[in-house]
């Protein structure tokens, strides 16, 4: 895996995005985490009345940074393959792409989904992407994932 990672940031990049939380996922749990603080304060007062704050704060924002640490990578080179997370698939095996809009992921993910699948899901990213596999080696029939991209990221895929 290491060697794989190595060549994928040494190979030309076609797409990349990072599927981060936006701004308007962040002032509820930030809220949350600023009143649990205020009732523990509340409930504690004195010398370790700070302790919530310096504590519960930072925890709720590297929670919401590391929800947004997913990124999905198409490189191309030699071998161009799709980078979903820290899982890569080589194109040559990839199939069929399909894209699902924010209304038809339901049942995408849903009823209508393979429990062997690889599943990469941001609830605040609307569209979906599918990419059946043609690898008959790898018992999992295809990866959805969602991307901000969906047209950009299928005709990628299917050039290749």
């Amino acid at each position: 895996m290491g060697e794989s990672a190595k060549t994928a940031a040494n190979a030309s990049v076609r797409h990349s995005e990072r599927l981060y939380v936006p701004w308007w996922g962040w002032p509820l749990p930030v809220l949350g985490a600023a009143l649990l603080a205020a009732e523990i304060d509340l409930g504690y007062p004195g010398i370790r009345a700070w302790l919530p704050y310096v504590i519960a704060l930072p925890v709720v924002v590297a929670l919401l940074l590391s929800l947004g640490r997913s990124k999905v990578r198409i490189t191309g080179g030699d071998e161009p393959e799709l980078w979903v997370g820290d899982a890569h698939l080589p194109l040559r095996f990839a199939g069929e792409v399909e894209i699902f809009d924010k209304d038809a992921k339901r049942k995408a993910l849903g009823r209508d989904g393979d429990p062997a699948a690889y599943v990469l899901h941001r609830g605040w990213v609307g569209p979906v992407v599918r990419v059946r596999l043609t690898d008959a080696d790898d018992p999992t029939p295809y990866w959805l994932f969602s991307t901000r991209h969906p047209e950009r990221v299928a005709e990628l895929l299917k050039s290749a």
